[in-house]
């Protein structure tokens, strides 16, 4: 999917942005599966999120990534439905998910070359407000992820900005948007120490104040330990779906043991060998 068709389903969804009301913002899967190449990424997948913070962890190749996407409807599942505030969304375009509030940040943020930062986040802000309105929303979600309003906001998206500067300000168009469901895939990816040390306060004060959903797809332990839940996927399988405590818990007395197990019987092997020779 090109820049240009990302901006477009953007913008066509402005109207879409509505408070969070009490019971909204439930999205369940039923029985999801996706294959390519003839191969099983994601097996018989059923949640159901209805949440502020969910994360969703696991090894590389679990299909973290290809769940989120079938989700925004930037891949169509082999089998399975999903449904959201009770309506069945799977056959609907991008398009129609952002009119319905869903919003999707990628690993690499996408440069809209030309465009300024105080464009996107008012484009993103939607109609409703007057131009002097969407300019003073577009300088306060920049301050709350961390960038200076005077420094950033008629910066173009273009290269001179770095990779965690775009993601902050990808950031700050999901919090402009506020829409129902806001989906991250490993925002953490790519960027500096100082960069990810920032980020985190982002997540911490998005979490604090958002009125939706978010999901993210993390390995890093202070952003899994500010979600409400965690899915944990391996192998395209939920192995577990919790309270985020409790998963927690479990990653570090069941699944960090096993490995380390592993590891140690590989290298016990591997030195039985050496003495052999």
């Amino acid at each position: 999917m090109n820049a240009c068709l990302i901006f477009r389903d953007y913008r066509a969804a402005e109207d879409g942005n509505e408070e969070r009301k009490s019971g909204d913002n439930m999205l369940k899967l039923e029985n999801i599966s996706f294959q390519a190449d003839g191969k099983e990424i994601l097996k018989q997948v059923s949640l159901t999120v209805d949440d502020r913070f969910v994360a969703i962890t696991g090894p590389n190749g679990s299909g973290k990534s290809t769940l989120l996407k079938i989700i925004m409807g930037l891949l169509a599942p082999t089998s399975g439905r999903i449904w959201l505030d009770g309506e069945d969304i799977t056959d609907l375009s991008v398009t129609d998910r952002a009119n319905r509030g869903i919003s999707f940040a990628f690993q690499q943020p996408v440069r809209f070359k030309g465009l300024r930062v105080r464009d996107l986040l008012e484009l993103a802000g939607g109609k409703d407000k007057k131009g002097g309105e969407r300019f003073a929303h577009a300088c306060e979600v920049l301050s709350e992820v961390g960038l200076c309003a005077k420094d950033y906001i008629d910066r173009e998206l273009d290269d001179t900005l770095s990779g965690g500067e775009m993601k902050r300000i990808e950031i700050a168009m999901a919090a402009a948007r506020g829409t129902k469901m806001t989906l991250f895939d490993e925002p953490e990816a790519g960027i500096d120490l100082w960069s990810f040390q920032s980020l985190i306060q982002v997540f911490e004060k998005l979490y604090q104040e958002t009125s939706g959903t978010i999901m993210i797809i993390s390995h890093q332990e202070r952003i899994l330990n500010i979600a409400d839940k965690i899915i944990y996927l391996k192998d395209g399988e939920v192995l577990e779906y919790d309270e985020g405590a409790r998963v927690m818990e479990h990653l570090s007395t069941d699944i960090r043991p096993a490995a380390c197990s592993v590891l140690l019987n590989t290298q016990q092997a591997a030195s039985s060998c050496g003495e052999k020779r």
